[in-house]
């Protein structure tokens, strides 16, 4: 199975008046790795968009365990965990780069819906995309 990471560094805006990463800026960090995972696989977010497709969040866990602090480099590492017929899971790994220390562990679901809100499959397409990279894990 595919996986991709992604390196960010955390800038001053991003920490809390504690001088760590506030905790909101990981989530915001696991849509970073799954843009990138998905976009390396060839099917990009504004596309889908563009097709009435979207991916609303409908589940989502965060398991905190380290901290981060300004000017580090966070590696985010982002794979799917499975693909269901409305619905798909990206698991996520966030680590400080230069002590390859873990700070984020979690997921997230996302849903397939249309226009209307409604849940449908993915396009066929982006359904064989995906399906061929868990299946090579």
């Amino acid at each position: 199975m595919r996986e991709k990471t992604v390196e960010i560094r955390v800038i001053y805006a991003d920490t809390d008046a504690m001088g760590v990463v506030y905790h909101m800026n990981y989530i915001r960090w696991f849509e970073i790795g799954r843009t990138e995972l998905i976009r390396d696989m060839g099917v990009v977010y504004a596309d889908l968009e563009k097709q009435g497709y979207h991916l609303p969040v409908t589940e989502l866990h965060c398991h905190y365990l380290s901290p981060a602090r300004y000017d580090q480099i966070v590696c985010v590492k982002t794979k799917i965990a499975y693909m269901r017929r409305a619905s798909i899971k990206f698991e996520y790994e966030l680590y400080e780069k230069s002590e390859n220390r873990l700070l984020v562990e979690g997921y997230s679901v996302h849903a397939f819906i249309d226009d209307r809100g409604k849940i449908v499959r993915p396009p066929r397409e982006v359904a064989d995309r995906i399906n061929r990279e868990i299946i090579e894990k």
